[in-house]
This record gives C-alpha cells, structure tokens and sequence, in this order.
C-alpha cells in the first residue's frame, strides 16, 4: 500500500493558497477554486485528497475535485458539515487558506487505460469522481469507451448541474444521471429511481471492463451486485474509494482505520478484492 514518503517533508506543512471562486452546487455543497499563493500546481492525481485549514480553526480533510490536467487552479467540492466546512462555506474570493497535501492512494490510472469504464458515483461521490471524470475527458483517446452514471437523492441534490449537461452531449463518452425521488412540486422531468436501475440495461464487455465507484457505504452492495451480474468478477475489476472519518490525512490517528488498512494512507482508493472481506469496509 502507498502511504507518504518521509522524505516529502512538505505534504506535512500548511502552503498558503487563496480562494479565486465559489459557486453554489446544492444547499448543502459549494465549489471552491484555489490556486497555491506561489502560483505552482497542486501535484495532485485523481482521487488524492488534501487538508484545508482557515487560519484560527482546525482542518479538514477533503477531496480534489478537479483533474491535475487542469492547470492553475485546483477545484473542492465541499458539503457543509462540522465547524471547519461551515467557516469555509462563509468565505469570499480573495480569503487566504492553508493547504497540505496532496495525500492518499490515488485512482490506478495505468490500470484504467485501454479499458471501457463504468464510472459510478452516488451523492457527494460525484466531487472526487469529477478528478477522474476530467481526466478521461483530457486523455479520451486512452479509453475504449467511458460511461458516466450518478445518483442523488432528489433534484436538489443533483451536484455539478451544468457538468451533467455537458456530459450528456460530450463526444468523450455518455452520461445518465437518476434520483431517488422527485417532489410534486419540483419541475425536474429526468430519471426516477435508484441508481442501481441504470446498470440494468447496460450490456459491457467483461473481459475490458472496469467500474469505479464513489458513493455512501449504503450503495456500495447492491452496485457490486449488479456489477457481477454483468460479468465483472475478476481481479482488478471493481474500483472503491472509501472515506471513513478521515482525519489526520498520514495514518498516525486510527480514526479511519479498517481492520489493519487506514483509509487516509492505504487508501481512499482500493480494488474490491482488497478490502470485501475486512468488517465494516462495505457498510
């Protein structure tokens, strides 16, 4: 398992970086656009995260949200959930920020290329899938094929509303999104239901493809389920990013650990066969 050089020494000191823009997704999550105050890329892969700190308060761990293939910027999506997120969500253009990392075993690009990939995220999965998703629209020609499903809990969930739409009609691959409920009084006239309907019709070729899925642990079985019913049951087939309670971002806490893996340093992103056995990994 991967976990931080100790010779990378400045992975453990916060760099200054300022806040360039937010935008609201939904009530509960923003975007936020940072760039390092030395104006040096962030060195991140797809599914690392990194610590965020406001000067006076504590930090947080949090997802990258945007492709290293973007450069001059780095991208968070953030939901609003404990004392640090909620000073985050209150912050202006311009604000200065603390930045460590970037930390965590990141998604195994190398073993993705080539493949036709299912791409699979529930709720807030969708900001540290994003990585991955702008990845493989910058590198499309490393992929037989790329398909995008998401779920969400009703219209006003739906994070990244206007990627959604580009998705849709991008020439880079397809894109189907669902959610659990749709309220009478709401004007959303797209999919309804579980996330797990939109595997039923597709038909992938096993012996290419490769799923990575991002969600709550709730959604975890049940996609598996239907990933093996497709085929999917080999080695290196099934990808999971798993964060659980994540706090000190090295492995030093315990705090998310499994059994003898620790999500912050072993993960967050694993093969199915590596964690499907260890107790309470899958909800």
């Amino acid at each position: 398992m991967n976990r931080p050089a100790a010779e990378n020494v400045t992975i453990y000191a916060p760099r200054p970086c300022r806040l360039l823009d937010v935008q609201q997704l939904t009530p509960q999550e923003k975007l936020f656009r940072l760039q390092l105050a030395d104006g040096s890329d962030l060195g991140h892969q797809p599914g690392q995260f990194v610590q965020v700190s406001i000067p006076g308060l504590t930090e947080a761990p949090i997802s990258v949200a945007s492709s290293p293939s973007r450069s001059g910027y780095f991208e968070l999506g953030v939901r609003r959930a404990g004392r640090l997120t909620a000073a985050l969500h209150q912050l202006q253009p311009g604000a200065p920020l603390g930045i460590r990392g970037p930390f965590g075993r990141p998604f195994q690009l190398a073993a993705l290329q080539g493949r036709q990939l299912l791409l699979i995220a529930g709720g807030c999965g969708l900001a540290p899938l994003r990585s991955l998703i702008q990845y493989c629209q910058d590198h499309a020609d490393d992929y037989a094929s790329v398909q995008i499903l998401y779920g969400a809990r009703s219209p006003d969930d739906l994070m990244f509303k206007q990627d959604l739409a580009n998705w849709q009609i991008s020439d880079s691959f397809t894109c189907r999104y669902t959610v659990d409920n749709r309220p009478a009084s709401s004007c959303y006239d797209g999919e309804t239901g579980l996330i797990t309907q939109l595997l039923a019709d597709l038909r992938p070729d096993p012996a290419i493809c490769c799923a990575v899925v991002v969600g709550p642990p709730t959604m975890y079985r049940p996609v598996i389920a239907e990933l093996r019913r497709m085929g999917l049951s080999g080695a290196r087939q099934i990808m999971l990013s798993l964060e659980r309670q994540m706090r000190c971002g090295v492995g030093k806490c315990g705090h998310c650990s499994i059994e003898h893996l620790y999500c912050c340093s072993d993960g967050p992103i694993f093969w199915l066969e590596e964690v499907e056995q260890l107790r309470g990994a899958l909800g």
